[in-house]
């Protein structure tokens, strides 16, 4: 039998975790990261130098180098003094390249043979797009940074100007054995892929098994006061249909850091798989948190069960919706 191939799609630091995790694994897996980024070091680069925001892109590129790459180091590494203070220099690498090589999709490419990635990192179009979100109160919010920074569950987001998706995304998407949409910012990472109509209907269409993972923790400016259902809603919103298994965290949660977060409006999602079922997917849960005070995914346990599903969806053996399969937990490991 072939090697799987695994499609990831998302941003920020659940996207690397999907491929930190599975980067080792006999899989052909791609990366269709988002470029609606606006703050930081990308959002600076975006104004000053007009290229896409490459910090998404970096930390995936970095997440499938060699962990004790010294090159995938030196691209994390974050300047602290003078004018380029905050940026970090794999942020400067791809903004350099973009200008040598003409296209930003080129830089990635040159970057991926610098790193020696095992995989590949595709950005969802190479359009310059701007996220705007409506809150359930109402209110409306323009750019990422603005989004995440403020108070309120968002209700939905779309992209200014419309978007023409990029093509090699698509067509991973189409011959994946595997979509895997999250973990990570709901309205901010997830959705704006969903944004774009021509990537909502591969993801809807794809012949491979259309995986959620949902997140662990809830976030402020986005989900408040959501669980699992509220999470895989919004997300069947703009692809009605497109999901077929809910991967969501059930289990213990290190009570410091469930304190610690509290203080900052976060908390557990609550994975009412009850409520998953009867949404049309197959749940599975199981122990998905690694250990510390960052309470985010293991990204060795995650692979499990992504691997494990990707398994017997290419046998044919995954099993009918609505049935719930909770599976064992795995060392803790981040």
């Amino acid at each position: 039998m072939s090697r799987g191939q695994i499609a990831a799609l998302g941003g920020g630091t659940g996207l690397s975790t999907v491929l930190r995790g599975l980067k080792a694994a006999a899989v052909d897996l791609t990366a269709v990261v988002t470029v609606a980024d606006d703050g930081g070091s990308s959002g600076r680069l975006r104004r000053e130098l007009g290229v896409l925001p490459p910090g998404d892109i970096r930390n995936c590129l970095v997440a499938l180098a060699d962990d004790e790459s010294l090159m995938g180091r030196l691209f994390q590494h974050r300047f602290a003094d003078g004018d380029l203070a905050g940026h970090s220099f794999g942020n400067l690498f791809l903004a350099a390249l973009s200008e040598v090589t003409g296209s930003f999709d080129e830089a990635i490419l040159e970057s991926s043979a610098v790193l020696k990635i095992n995989g590949r990192v595709l950005p969802a179009t190479l359009a310059q797009v701007r996220l705007h979100a409506e809150r359930r109160d109402g209110t409306r919010v323009s750019g990422e940074t603005a989004i995440a920074a403020g108070s309120g569950a968002c209700r939905r987001v779309w992209l200014e100007p419309p978007p023409v998706a990029y093509p090699p995304a698509l067509e991973a998407i189409s011959r994946a054995d595997m979509v895997v949409l999250g973990p990570g910012s709901l309205f901010t990472s997830v959705l704006p892929h969903l944004a774009i109509p021509a990537v909502a209907e591969a993801v809807r269409s794809a012949r491979g098994l259309r995986v959620y993972v949902g997140n662990v923790m809830t976030q402020s400016g986005e989900t408040d006061g959501f669980d699992a259902a509220d999470h895989l809603a919004a997300v069947l919103e703009a692809i009605p249909g497109g999901v077929d298994v809910a991967v969501v965290h059930d289990g213990p949660l290190d009570e410091r850091a469930i304190a610690a977060y509290a203080a900052q409006g976060q908390h557990p999602v609550p994975p009412t798989v009850e409520a998953l079922e009867r949404m049309g997917v197959r749940a599975v849960t199981a122990e998905l948190a690694a250990a510390g005070h960052a309470v985010r995914h293991s990204p060795s346990a995650l692979a499990r069960v992504l691997l494990r599903l990707l398994a017997d969806a290419r046998r044919g053996r995954i099993l009918e919706t609505r049935k719930t399969q909770h599976l064992q937990p795995t060392p803790r490991s981040a």
